[in-house]
């Protein structure tokens, strides 16, 4: 579940609203995701956490996100991950197991969610309704719970964390069926900043040795 939490998660920073429900939660996810989707670029650091109250467990890991239209990069240095993606094809490559896999975008084999259906995903399928505003360093966050109307998912609900003056999303938690929770952390975003199309592109020639598993 981890890895597809994480990339979900991401990429619900440039999500569209969500099934009819509450009037002001609705309200926020449709203006932040106006605003986001407006972005010509989008790159940002997080923090990537998972933490089980019960077992006593929290880890946390560091990562980055590169947006450009259809095409992404992901970084999860401590993870050993990184993902590219040019529109067309991704490549996940995992440094410590020696491979890069190789899909379509959009496959299932990719293993992540396509960032060109991702402004569809939430359009159906979910109930939401806004929690609360809560102030962090000075800025006020309004929280928003998703809760998923197929009940075979592997999570009970995602509590989504808005920046209201700003309308950019700071944080995401994923309540997962096994008791954990996934949390990602915006620290840091950047828009419309110059990004080279070769961003999105695994460069084979810097890891001559790794395994190629070609999916497509």
């Amino acid at each position: 579940m981890t890895k597809r939490v994480i990339i979900a998660a991401l990429l619900f920073c440039t999500l569209t609203a969500a099934a009819q429900s509450d009037p002001k939660a609705k309200t926020l996810l449709e203006e932040t995701s106006k605003k986001m989707q407006s972005f010509q670029t989008l790159s940002a650091t997080f923090t990537f956490t998972m933490e089980n109250v019960k077992m006593k467990v929290r880890e946390q890991n560091s990562g980055s996100l590169l947006l450009k239209g259809n095409k992404y990069q992901v970084k999860l240095p401590d993870m050993g991950m990184q993902i590219f993606c040019d529109g067309k094809t991704v490549w996940n490559l995992m440094e410590e197991a020696g491979q890069v896999t190789v899909s379509n975008a959009g496959d299932e084999g990719a293993g992540v969610i396509d960032p060109t259906t991702i402004f569809n995903v939430y359009q159906k399928g979910y109930q939401y309704r806004f929690v609360e505003d809560k102030t962090a360093s000075g800025k006020i966050i309004s929280y928003i719970d998703l809760v998923p109307d197929d009940k075979t998912v592997e999570f009970t609900k995602l509590t989504v964390g808005i920046e209201k003056a700003g309308q950019v999303v700071k944080s995401l938690v994923t309540h997962g069926k096994d008791g954990n929770l996934y949390g990602i952390y915006v620290l840091d975003m950047k828009t419309n900043q110059p990004v080279a199309d070769s961003e999105f592109l695994f460069n084979k020639a810097k890891y001559p040795d790794i395994e190629v598993v070609d999916f497509r």
